[in-house]
């Protein structure tokens, strides 16, 4: 069978060199221009903006000094008898709404939905004795981002703010969406036609886990210091579903 009338379209993926160490209060729209400009670079027209969460993290003041933190029963007891840092799990439980396992690991379900390790804290890229703690609202965090981003530039724009994580049943990490702004999270096939004309009847693709496990090579994870990774020349596709919306509900947990 000849798919003569298939075209492909090309995707690039461009690393944003130069983001200087991020400190509280810091304009992001800002640092990755002046960062795009600096590299002889241009963000165009239906550019994605894929940013590690940790430097939206520090510009939002979501760094704990590890010597103001008050460690509490609770937080002491899994500590101990998991071998964990008693000021991590701490932490940890502060920033979730419930704990799903704590033995052997810490899964817990964060105040926003996400269900992860520590909540999501983590000690990688963060300043000497700190944590860093996810921001708290990712999706809004994105379109705070992009408003400025857009304003700036005139581009119409999306931007996706991203956090390596573990999956069930798989060895590894992977980055994945945390939020996201200008554009869906999920790309519907619904009601398209196979390769053989079958109508879908059901196809949903997490299109922002794809854009940041996409960009995760350029941004590394060690002392790469490139959180910010540009898409070029993928068709992005609008709905009213953000970050939030990819977590499944409780009723659809398939490990309960």
């Amino acid at each position: 069978m000849r798919l003569d009338h298939l075209s492909v379209r090309p995707l690039q993926l461009l690393g944003v060199a130069g983001i200087p160490v991020i400190e509280q209060g810091d304009d992001l729209s800002k640092i990755i221009l002046e960062a795009v400009r600096e590299s002889r670079m241009e963000i165009m027209e239906g550019d994605i903006i894929i940013i590690a969460h940790s430097v939206v993290s520090k510009a939002e003041g979501r760094v704990v000094h590890q010597d103001t933190i008050r460690v509490s029963d609770k937080a002491r007891t899994i500590a101990t008898a998991n071998g964990f840092d008693p000021a991590h799990v701490e932490l940890a439980l502060q920033e979730s709404r419930r704990v799903l396992r704590s033995k052997g690991v810490l899964v817990t379900e964060t105040h926003n939905g996400l269900v992860c390790n520590f909540s999501g804290v983590d000690r990688s890229n963060a300043p000497v004795d700190c944590f860093l703690l996810l921001p708290e609202d990712p999706d809004a965090s994105a379109l705070r981002i992009l408003d400025a981003l857009q304003v700036e530039t005139g581009l119409k724009l999306a931007v996706i703010i991203s956090d390596t994580q573990g999956r069930p049943w798989r060895i590894g990490s992977v980055n994945i969406a945390i939020g996201c702004a200008g554009i869906g999270a999920f790309k519907h096939n619904r009601g398209k036609r196979d390769l053989y004309g079958r109508i879908l009847k059901r196809s949903t693709v997490c299109q922002i886990d794809e854009l940041a496990a996409a960009a995760e090579p350029l941004m590394g994870q060690a002392d790469d210091a490139v959180p910010v990774v540009i898409v070029r020349g993928y068709a992005i596709e609008e709905d009213a579903e953000v970050g939030r919306d990819v977590q499944r509900t409780a009723a659809e947990d398939l490990f309960r």
